[in-house]
């Protein structure tokens, strides 16, 4: 149920720093959520149209969503962690990466041919 999906315009990573990316944000937002990473879903999207302060310098965009309710503690920690690690493996300014974080109400996220709630 947990989701972390990073938009950037920066090109792609070679094929095995990718795969890094995502198996360590999975990891870090089952640690962060305190959910069975079983359930954490990773994606990436590199090469996208992006501009933020009016320039379209190396930016990164990442959407955060889990069912239940993310407290102001666990998204600082969060944020943190995403910024500081995006910005490393990418090569991107922490300061050009924007992260939103949404709760979901468990009725609105399927599954397995259900929903959570």
């Amino acid at each position: 149920m947990p989701l972390i999906k990073v938009l950037s315009s920066a090109a792609a990573p070679e094929k095995a720093t990718v795969e890094k990316l995502l198996k360590s944000l999975s990891a870090k937002l089952a640690k962060h959520t305190g959910k069975p990473e079983s359930y954490v879903m990773t994606a990436f999207e590199p090469d996208v149209a992006m501009t933020f302060g009016g320039t379209t310098d190396p930016v990164c965009y990442i959407e955060v969503k889990s069912v239940g309710t993310m407290n102001p503690s666990q998204t600082k920690a969060m944020s943190e962690d995403f910024c500081e690690y995006v910005a490393e493996m990418l090569g991107i300014s922490a300061q050009r990466i924007y992260i939103e974080f949404a709760d979901a109400k468990g009725a609105m996220w399927g599954w397995n041919k259900s929903t959570f709630g």
